[in-house]
């Protein structure tokens, strides 16, 4: 069986990570222009402001696209069949995901859910997202 790999918190992504080891999600919001953004920038992708806080947020989300994996490398394949998804945050931001579910094939575009952190071996807890 293979480990599987592990986010790097660097820099610019541990106040993201810091967050997430406590079971909380974070993501940055523009004082410029109040937008949410998310992945983790120095400078907002709206309208180009360096004010980005790091902000709690709701975790609940709608799937926007999904797949089911049914064939994977090996660090995975004692998962599989999986689902991986793009999720988008009740707050705007979309972000790529697992949605965590013994039955994959019942998810639908548009499904509610909510984040839940699983801890990964040697590396910080992952956001995954679980039906609401």
């Amino acid at each position: 069986m293979s480990s599987k790999p592990v986010p790097s918190p660097d820099a610019e992504t541990a106040p993201f990570w810091d967050a997430a080891a406590e079971g909380v999600l974070k993501i940055q919001k523009c004082a410029g222009c109040n937008e949410h953004v998310f992945y983790p920038r120095l400078v907002c992708p709206h309208c180009m402001s360096d004010e980005l806080d790091w902000v709690c947020v709701s975790g609940c989300a709608r799937i926007h696209a999904l797949t089911i994996v049914h064939r994977s490398t090996a660090p995975f394949r004692d998962d599989l069949p999986f689902a991986v998804a793009i999720v988008e945050l009740e707050e705007g931001p979309r972000m790529m995901t697992r949605v965590l579910t013994d039955t994959p094939e019942t998810l639908r575009i548009d499904d509610p859910v909510k984040v839940h952190f699983a801890p990964q071996g040697d590396g910080p807890p992952l956001p995954f997202f679980e039906p609401a």
